[in-house]
């Protein structure tokens, strides 16, 4: 379906090409714009309140700036879509975030404009720093480095690690905070109330208005310099707000806050902020989903709704023939819930991600026993640690691909002084079209390494809620990993009863005679399937789940390597130091002889696509499993034909 662009729009190729309309043009460009990517998301599905909260923002900063000459950084991609429409990539845009289409986050290899690579958060003033020390050392003194920084991302430590270095480093760089009280879900914590603070004080709002019409209407010229104006005004501003302004206390001048969706004086704004040298911060004030009133009103279900009537507002679900499994996610949010209602000492925290990870079930019910500590993944980790020294039993749930930015507090906080917190990794695998920033395909390798730890990974839902029963009971007191994948399970129905799983006990769940498949986790359904398919070719592998990749089930390894000499695994994970390494290790150890073949993640970045199109890309679906299968038993599907 081709969706054509508002007649402004259609002209728009570049930033050069907006610089040529009048100013009075923009509010048009702004209007056509924000339908452009209401049609499109409608359609073809993708990020939606982010981008339109920021429509006029990316309309101003590239009238204002010489993109890509000056550097844009936007913090958490999902905000970038005008970005991206306005910086050529119009007509492609209806393939963002599809099997070999555009990126739905900013990336350096897609266009010139994407100074900065981004998915995660918080990383914009950092990296805009950097670019603009650069720039200083190579004596561009016309270059200029812009942070965009909202949607949550500013309640990171990094974001005041960077501050804190940009307020001492004489470079010249402008922070825009895009405040709109919102991540996916609200906002949370002290900083929120600050901000809130800030934007609504009469009294000093008034005051600094005041002032900047005063110093409006100064002579210039003579002894009385712009240069000397502006060091006047600072020293004003510093006087009313040095003790009050947190940005002005790290030496960042601050400016605003001011709407975000008024975009002359956005425009106006911006352009005098160029010419203002040094580190600096415009505080602007928008509302997620602006525009399309549904969004405005709900914008953590308007986040990314998938597709929709963008006349009516229905979110098109998908219907299935048969009944169809739970999210893994639900499975863990209604499964935490009710081990909490009999176990007075469960805590469950998530840094903000409390709809994503269904923590939201608990937090519901339990307010003062499930905590959504924002964009803070480390402090998440240690928080957690600090409870488990006092005996309670903390359920952390991040995604697998957020918890690389808290790897040091699960080592020293966690792992080194073996306190049995809780680590549920969600979006564990090949998530689909978030890409390459969110793929959880590192956390084996990265958690077996570690001493003390117990990693898991369930099969199935039942598998999942048996996993988290055992982790939570006292006589486990090692740190737990129970890693899961996005989206459905296996199971319609799947609230059996609990029951404690062994800890380093696999399970053998098909006789076999030829070879033999060992599988961690979800993929393990796909060993299912493939043996269905083998067993027609009178090729009769045996089915193993390890359940657990450290510790191993030594005593069902050898059992296997007894028995079998050609073994496939199956994970999904990266197969460097994964559960393929983990057999081959064992297999070394102990001086046995098979031809392995290890199926998995490949040593290398895998971009965005859908799920099924990425498993089959990495080679470890149903599909994938059955040809090495055949092709390890060549001689006897031979004889078989």
């Amino acid at each position: 379906m081709k969706i054509e662009p508002g007649k402004l729009l259609q002209q728009i190729d570049s930033p050069a090409d907006l610089k040529k309309l009048a100013k009075d043009d923009l509010v048009k460009v702004c209007d056509e714009l924000r339908q452009y990517i209401i049609d499109v998301v409608s359609v073809h599905g993708g990020h939606f309140g982010a981008s339109l909260g920021v429509v006029e923002l990316s309309v101003a900063l590239h009238y204002a700036y010489n993109t890509p000459h000056d550097q844009l950084v936007w913090d958490v991609g999902h905000q970038a879509y005008g970005h991206k429409i306005l910086t050529g990539r119009r007509d492609n845009f209806h393939t963002q975030r599809k099997y070999g289409g555009l990126s739905g986050f900013p990336k350096r290899s897609e266009s010139e404009y994407d100074t900065f690579g981004v998915g995660h958060s918080s990383t914009s003033i950092s990296a805009a720093l950097g670019m603009a020390l650069a720039a200083k050392h190579k004596g561009e003194t016309d270059r200029k480095s812009v942070a965009v920084i909202g949607d949550g991302s500013m309640t990171a430590g990094m974001a005041f690690e960077a501050m804190n270095h940009a307020g001492i480093a004489d470079a010249d760089m402008l922070v825009i905070l895009n405040d709109n009280n919102m991540s996916i879900d609200p906002n949370v914590g002290a900083l929120r109330e600050y901000l809130t603070d800030i934007s609504t004080s009469h009294t000093y709002n008034k005051l600094k208005d005041d002032i900047w019409k005063t110093l409006g209407k100064l002579p210039v010229g003579g002894n009385f310099t712009r240069e000397i104006a502006s060091k006047l005004e600072h020293s004003i501003k510093g006087f009313i707000s040095r003790r009050s302004n947190l940005f002005e206390s790290m030496n960042m001048r601050y400016f605003g806050p001011i709407d975000g969706h008024n975009i002359t004086k956005l425009v106006d704004t911006l352009k005098d902020l160029r010419d203002i040298p040094g580190p600096k911060l415009l505080h602007i004030i928008t509302t997620k989903g602006k525009g399309y009133a549904l969004a405005e009103k709900d914008q953590t279900k308007w986040h990314a709704p998938g597709l929709f009537d963008k006349v009516t507002g229905e979110i098109f679900k998908k219907t299935y023939d048969t009944p169809q499994a739970p999210k893994y996610q639900d499975v863990f949010g209604k499964t935490i819930l009710e081990l909490a209602r009999n176990n007075p000492n469960i805590f469950g925290i998530t840094p903000a991600m409390p709809s994503g990870s269904s923590l939201k079930f608990m937090m519901d019910e339990m307010p003062d026993r499930a905590f959504d500590v924002g964009i803070c993944e480390q402090h998440a980790v240690t928080l957690s640690a600090g409870m488990a020294t006092q005996g309670l039993r903390v359920f952390c749930n991040i995604y697998s691909s957020f918890m690389q930015r808290a790897y040091d507090q699960v080592v020293h906080d966690v792992a080194i002084q073996k306190l049995p917190v809780v680590f549920c990794l969600d979006r564990a695998g090949l998530v689909g079209d978030d890409g390459p920033t969110h793929h959880g395909v590192y956390d084996i390798a990265y958690m077996r390494c570690i001493p003390n730890m117990i990693v898991s990974s369930p099969m199935n839902e039942e598998e999942l809620r048996n996993l988290m029963y055992t982790a939570q009971l006292e006589t486990t007191n090692l740190p737990f990993v129970i890693r899961y994948p996005r989206g459905e399970g296996v199971m319609p129905e799947w609230q059996t009863p609990l029951k404690e799983v062994t800890i380093g006990k696999g399970r053998r769940l098909k006789e076999g005679v030829d070879l033999a498949i060992l599988s961690f986790g979800h993929p393990g359904n796909f060993a299912a399937a493939a043996i269905r398919e083998l067993r027609t070719d009178g090729i009769t592998p045996g089915h193993y789940d390890l359940r657990f990749v450290k510790p191993l089930d030594e005593e069902m390894l050898h059992e296997v390597f007894s028995r079998y000499n050609k073994i496939i695994t199956v994970e999904d994970g990266t197969i460097v130091g994964g559960v393929g390494s983990a057999i081959l290790e064992f297999m070394a150890k102990h001086n046995y002889q098979a031809s392995v073949r290890m199926l998995g993640i490949p040593d290398r970045i895998v971009e965005h696509g859908s799920q099924k199109e990425l498993h089959r890309e990495c080679a470890y679906d149903t599909k994938a499993i059955v040809d090495t299968a055949r092709e390890m038993m060549k001689d006897l599907v031979q004889i078989m034909q």
